[in-house]
């Protein structure tokens, strides 16, 4: 294996889960639950008794709303050998979608996920028990299916991607190093995560599912939204701590007048950035904000301390190879070079530039723009809490797709948005239409599915 393997996060044998290893195991901190730390033990118990509700074969859906509850429940699915399928949404049809696609599928979950299947099997009471001897420490093939993600579906239908333990370990090692080195933490601190995103996105799951299986990191087993959960969850775990969210629920805690305990860092991605947000959120913090560039189908590849510099900088062992269409990836937690739509352009210095998305780009009368940029500066009008802009289907007689927008800014007008946005942009590329909603469709990640954008505007039309 690579000398990333053998940098002491990972072993380079069949065990995957390092905090199974080495003298101080049994006081090694996996998660903070109900006031309290769960240490390696207790979580090897309720893994086990996890494990031993589940069918001998199948692959598991992990449904569970509480960040331990998923992570046990991931780590008993693994230990009989099953991946777990990470659908793109936890709604109904969504599930149903990956359900009627994949066989030998079953649902596991806790008390606070979604009802409505019969079939969900859910997870014990977790904790009780702590003493029990755990028979089996599993041991799993580096090249075995851990996971298979879905994309969002924010440019069309959800697509798989899979994921193998040798894929997580690698990715999670790079993580690891980018993370530590951008905050200067040394390699065995132990650092205390607090998460706002789902664990069933891949976003979610990197950070704070594979960080405390594979390093010196422990997880908070909520999943806070509002600014007075995230303050009360961060109090709940010492420190070093880091805040793992998405822009807009940062942009939600910037705007609620809550103290927060003091952070080593900040980690974001799901949606971009803009640097004057990120200086905000520093000054608001005291602390670095770290973005992270990535895709359910690489995974994390690159990072940037937004407020200070505009480049992204590459993970180690990442390569980029600019394509008319797109970008291909290669990187060693990759099992081959992967293609995105993304634009980018490398720089001197080993980083790159984001252009926008092969999608993303729109080309009227001969004039070029992309809906990034238009949204971001929809986005930074006076009085806008949130907008999108995006390109509708295209007529079926002429193929020519609308620009329209989403805007959430209740003390302004349409008319008066649209007469400023003018003054900033060409006006073959204002959005018509262009719409005042309560809230913008977004998932538990944040991110916005093709499907909701069209059905919001459709509402809105009406």
């Amino acid at each position: 294996m690579s000398a990333i393997l053998n940098s002491g996060m990972v072993d380079v044998g069949m065990r995957i889960w390092p905090l199974l290893s080495g003298p101080d195991t049994g006081d090694r901190v996996v998660s903070w639950r109900d006031g309290r730390a769960v240490c390696v033990p207790e979580f090897l118990a309720d893994v086990e008794r996890i494990a031993q509700r589940l069918p001998t074969h199948g692959r598991a859906i992990n449904l569970c709303e509480g960040r331990y509850a998923f992570l046990a429940g991931f780590c008993a699915a693994a230990s009989r050998g099953h991946c777990t399928l990470l659908p793109s949404a936890r709604t109904l049809q969504a599930i149903a979608d990956v359900r009627a696609n994949w066989s030998d599928t079953y649902l596991l979950g806790d008390d606070g996920c979604l009802a409505g299947f019969a079939d969900l099997i859910r997870v014990p009471t977790l904790g009780e028990h702590v003493d029990m001897p755990v028979s089996v420490v599993p041991e799993l093939d580096r090249d075995a299916i851990a996971a298979i993600g879905f994309t969002s579906g924010s440019t069309g239908q959800p697509k798989p991607n899979t994921k193998s333990w040798r894929n997580f370990a690698v990715g999670s090692a790079l993580n690891n190093t980018a993370i530590r080195a951008s905050i200067g933490v040394t390699e065995n601190a132990m650092l205390h995560i607090v998460a706002t995103v789902p664990s069933q996105h891949m976003y979610g799951m990197e950070m704070a599912v594979l960080l405390p299986l594979f390093g010196a990191y422990s997880v908070h087993s909520s999943r806070p939204f509002f600014a007075a959960d995230i303050a009360a969850a961060l109090t709940e775990v010492p420190e070093p701590r880091i805040l793992v969210s998405t822009p807009v629920h940062l942009r939600n805690l910037l705007a609620e007048p809550v103290s927060l305990p003091p952070l080593a860092a900040i980690i974001c991605a799901t949606a971009p950035l803009g640097a004057e947000l990120a200086t905000h959120i520093e000054a608001r913090c005291s602390a670095p904000l770290i973005e992270l560039f990535g895709s359910t189908e690489t995974c994390v590849i690159a990072h940037r301390r937004t407020a200070r510099e505009a480049d992204w900088r590459l993970h180690a062992g990442v390569c980029l190879q600019p394509q008319p269409d797109g970008t291909l990836v290669h990187a060693e937690h990759l099992g081959q070079a992967v293609v995105l739509q993304d634009l980018l352009e490398t720089t001197a210095q080993g980083g790159f530039r984001l252009c926008g998305r092969n999608t993303d780009l729109l080309e009227i009368a001969g004039k070029r723009a992309s809906l990034a940029d238009l949204t971001r500066r929809l986005q930074g009008l006076d009085g806008v809490l949130d907008a999108v802009v995006f390109q509708l289907d295209g007529c079926a007689t002429t193929d020519v797709k609308r620009i329209a927008a989403l805007v959430v800014a209740p003390a302004r007008t349409e008319r008066d948005l649209l007469a400023e946005l003018r003054q900033a942009v060409d006006p073959v590329f204002l959005p018509r239409p262009l719409r005042l909603v309560g809230a913008l469709p977004r998932n538990e990640a944040g991110k916005l599915p093709r499907e909701a954008l069209l059905a919001a505007i459709g509402k809105a039309n009406a």
